[in-house]
């Protein structure tokens, strides 16, 4: 008997460690494989906010080119026709390319079937010299507002204007013009153009610089008013 009592208290000392381990040490091993699990996902959490405030602070310093690049976009395209605006701009063209004649002639604006903005199909006739039209040609290309010239026609514009030997050519183009408006045009509801925006006739001839062209039939003189009968 006193052979088998160590034998025995050994044993229950070993069964109480196992079960001290099993309901001690397996959790604790348990709550260190999430912990280490959950500070494997913080670290890579932190990883992804690092980048994405690296993004942000280049974003940051970046801004001032973005916000001149929307503002080069939104004058190329503007936010509304602003047809006057169009006009003047390509008067300053022509004037500035020494055309002898100049009209333009812009539609109504028209929803892209996109939905993302509006076109406005432009008609532009030009007569003057060589030079002069492929002047106007790259005043055009390089006007503030986006253009796209969809068509061109030259044909002979008659004899040399008086003081110049370079006989002028007639120029017609087909040019496209854009705004971001897509309530722009006959039948839209009210949009960005309802306010602020004056109407423009579908046709306008500027001045030649060599004087307004002869009118198809002379005025007539006015008559002299008849004067009131004594007594009237």
């Amino acid at each position: 008997m006193s052979r088998r009592g160590p034998i025995i208290a050994a044993a229950i000392l070993a069964v109480i460690a196992l079960v001290a381990a099993f309901f001690l040490v397996l959790p604790k091993m348990s709550e260190v494989s999430t912990t280490r699990e959950e500070i494997d996902a913080a670290k890579t959490q932190e990883s992804a906010l690092r980048a994405e405030l690296a993004s942000l602070k280049e974003a940051q310093a970046n801004a001032p080119v973005v916000k001149a690049q929307i503002a080069k976009l939104s004058n190329q395209v503007p936010p509304t026709a602003d047809l006057p605006a169009l006009i003047r701009l390509l008067t300053a063209a022509a004037d500035g390319s020494a055309v002898d004649f100049f009209t333009v002639a812009p539609g109504n604006p028209q929803l892209d079937p996109t939905g993302a903005f509006s076109t406005i199909q432009t008609a532009i006739s030009v007569t003057g010299g060589y030079f002069a039209l492929d002047q106007f040609l790259f005043r055009l290309e390089t006007l503030p507002r986006a253009a796209k010239v969809t068509s061109v026609s030259i044909t002979p514009g008659g004899a040399a204007p008086i003081g110049s030997t370079v006989n002028s050519l007639s120029m017609q183009l087909g040019v496209e013009f854009y705004t971001t408006d897509t309530s722009a045009g006959p039948g839209s509801q009210p949009g960005p153009t309802e306010a602020g925006t004056a109407s423009v006739p579908s046709a306008f001839t500027p001045i030649s610089p060599f004087g307004p062209p002869f009118p198809s039939t002379p005025p007539t003189a006015a008559s002299p008013s008849t004067p009131a009968p004594p007594g009237a």
